[in-house]
């Protein structure tokens, strides 16, 4: 079906992002998963190539008249390639806003042009060992002396943890406040009492690191306090919508992979196809087709401003759990080939499992969706 929400500058962008993975990332890919993370030169690449200055002003170092479709050109791009690099979407969907909207000029000087150049990598660290991704159970802690706040605590499960050089932690400022006691902090490498742990193994996602951090008396300027202390709940909900609907356009686009890859494969094998096969194949491509029109009339109304928590909610929702279903049908339809690590629906299996439980998890975003239709 036609799709109406890129328009031909996105088109343009289309394929220069294309270009570059293939000319950049592609040869290199095995060698990310097997190192588990990508090299440290690519990422001052993807700055010159201009992938993480999306949305940002060109002032600060920004890619001119780009907005967050620019973003999800590259997610589909990447993940028709067979590419699962989430640590681009991490700091550029999810991390960047945070620099952008929560920080004062002098910050934005400070931080931005590293950000959009990859001189400087992102994270950001909610999630602990004892809550999960639950904020009012947070224990890490920062206590305001003078002019630092002195911070002690530990995160798990963090997206770009082993390389950040920047890292929007969560933290309590007023332990007895619940969610209304949050601030953010920016922590920088090489500060005295900041250490990561291991490198956390996983499923799928082999080209993404995964780590803990750990703080023992941390002393973070006050001058990196993002936004106002024990407002931090606020800025981490206001981002919530598209750092959902990243997740889901990334999702969608990795369905309409997994079901290219596997009518490519099964057109080039002897004979028809048996009508059992048809028929899982017409289903996905259903399913496909359904879950596009929704993540494009999500991506135009968070394109006009006007995407809810909500409608956030949904889309995740529908887009991981389609996700989920067609990577399934297409390895069922393919048998012990599609189960192969080294096959693309091999990864492509691995890779789909956890995108319905990071961002919040699909029985999250039910209770939102039901939440909003008063129940």
């Amino acid at each position: 079906m036609r799709r109406t929400v890129f328009a031909d500058r996105h088109e343009l962008w289309r394929k220069e992002v294309r270009d570059f993975l293939l000319r950049e990332v592609v040869p290199e890919y095995p060698s990310w998963e097997e190192a588990g993370a990508p090299p440290r030169d690519f990422w001052p690449r993807a700055g010159a190539a201009g992938i993480l200055g999306v949305g940002i002003p060109v002032e600060y170092g920004g890619t001119p008249d780009t907005s967050y479709l620019h973003s999800a050109v590259f997610a589909e791009e990447a993940q028709a390639l067979g590419l699962a690099i989430s640590g681009v979407r991490v700091h550029v969907d999810i991390c960047a806003p945070y620099f952008l909207h929560c920080t004062n000029v002098e910050q934005k000087q400070r931080w931005l042009p590293r950000i959009a150049s990859g001189q400087a990598l992102t994270a950001i660290a909610m999630s602990e060992p004892g809550a999960g991704s639950d904020l009012k159970a947070m224990a890490t802690s920062a206590r305001r002396e003078g002019d630092v706040y002195v911070v002690n605590g530990a995160k798990t499960f963090i997206s770009n943890g082993m390389y950040a050089d920047l890292i929007v932690l969560a933290v309590k400022t007023d332990r007895d406040a619940g969610r209304d006691g949050i601030s953010l902090l920016v922590v920088e490498e090489g500060m005295p009492g900041f250490s990561r742990g291991r490198k956390l193994e996983k499923v799928g996602l082999h080209a993404q690191d995964l780590a803990e951090l750990f703080f023992d008396d941390v002393e973070v300027p006050v001058a990196n306090l993002l936004g106002e202390e024990n407002n931090g709940f606020a800025y981490l909900t206001a981002n919530l919508a598209q750092e959902r609907l990243s997740i889901a356009v990334n999702s969608q686009a990795a369905a309409a992979a997994a079901l290219s890859a596997t009518v490519e494969i099964v057109r080039a094998q002897p004979g028809r196809p048996a009508q059992p096969v048809k028929f899982e194949l017409a289903v996905a491509a259903t399913e496909v087709a359904a879950g596009q029109a929704l993540v494009d009339q999500a991506l135009a109304a968070h394109e006009a401003g006007e995407l809810s928590p909500a409608d956030a909610a949904m889309v995740k929702l529908h887009a991981t759990e389609t996700q989920g279903r067609v990577v399934d049908r297409c390895v069922q339809v393919l048998g012990e080939a599609g189960l192969r690590r080294s096959s693309p629906l091999g990864r492509a299996y691995a890779d789909a499992r956890v995108s319905r439980i990071f961002g919040g998890s699909s029985e999250i975003m039910k209770v939102i969706v039901s939440q909003s239709m008063g129940l």
